[in-house]
């Protein structure tokens, strides 16, 4: 399969955790899929319910990942993930999100993230390793 990405990209995440939880302008929402949960599980001891709510409409995610009363991921903690090595697909990509427009895979990304423009600049390799590992979770939902 083929994709677009944005190139001459620059990106490096200096770990402001903006992507972990709700601003003044949006409302995080942390879809994952049914094994993203059960690894976290896994990793975490806790039950899916403890970490996250089914819903419905949204497949292949079937759960949204609950927060902490002040709007972040509960897994953030002092702005590191807790569940880093096995987060769900979606903080993967962020701030970069794969469409499929009329067959064709297009990676976008935002424009809230502050970190977009610094660092180095980010080659076909790298949005062929998020490519790879979005198709290797699509295959086993």
């Amino acid at each position: 399969m083929r994709f677009e990405y944005p190139k001459g990209f620059r990106f490096r995440c200096d770990r402001c955790a903006i992507c972990c939880g709700d601003t003044e302008n949006k409302v995080r929402t942390i879809l994952l899929l049914k094994i993203e949960a059960e690894r976290i599980s896994q990793k975490t001891k806790m039950s899916v319910e403890d970490f996250a709510e089914r819903i419905e409409s949204f497949e292949p995610y079937v759960y949204v990942m609950r927060k902490a009363a002040n709007g972040k991921c509960m897994f953030l903690q002092d702005s590191r993930c807790a569940i880093y090595r096995t987060r769900p697909l979606i903080c993967r990509f962020y701030p970069f999100e794969l469409g499929n427009i009329k067959g064709n895979y297009v990676f976008a990304y935002t424009e809230e993230c502050p970190c977009i423009r610094k660092g180095r600049e980010l080659k076909k390799t790298y949005f062929e390793k998020l490519f790879t590992k979005s198709k290797e979770l699509m295959r086993k939902t």
